[in-house]
C-alpha cells in the first residue's frame, strides 16, 4: 500500500498557468506538467534564495522531500526548454 501525499503548504498562487515555445501553435505542442508545489519549491529556493532547510519548513515538508520536488520540477524544465515543449502548471 503506498504512503498518502502529505499535505504541502503553497503561498504562491501563480497568475499563468502555460509558458511555450514562441511562434508555434500549443495545439502542435507536447506538454510537460509541473505541480504549484514544484514552483513553490523553485520560487523558494531559487528566487527567494532560501536553503532548502528553510524552504522545507516553510512547506511543511521534510528537506530530503523538498530536494526530491526540487528534482522533479528542474527536470521537467529542462526537458521543455530542450526539447521546446510547453509546460503545464497545475493548480
Amino acid at each position: 500500500m503506498v504512503r498518502p501525499i502529505k499535505p504541502r503548504r503553497v503561498i504562491f498562487d501563480p497568475n499563468v498557468t502555460y509558458f511555450k515555445p514562441r511562434a508555434v501553435p500549443l495545439s502542435m505542442l507536447e506538454e510537460v506538467d509541473l505541480g504549484v508545489d514544484e514552483l513553490e519549491a523553485l520560487r523558494l529556493c531559487d528566487l527567494k534564495a532560501l536553503s532548502q532547510a528553510k524552504a522545507a519548513k516553510k512547506m511543511g515538508i521534510s528537506q530530503s522531500t523538498l530536494g526530491r520536488i526540487l528534482a522533479s520540477a528542474r527536470k521537467k524544465i529542462t526537458e521543455a526548454l530542450i526539447k521546446g515543449k510547453a509546460i503545464k502548471i497545475r493548480t
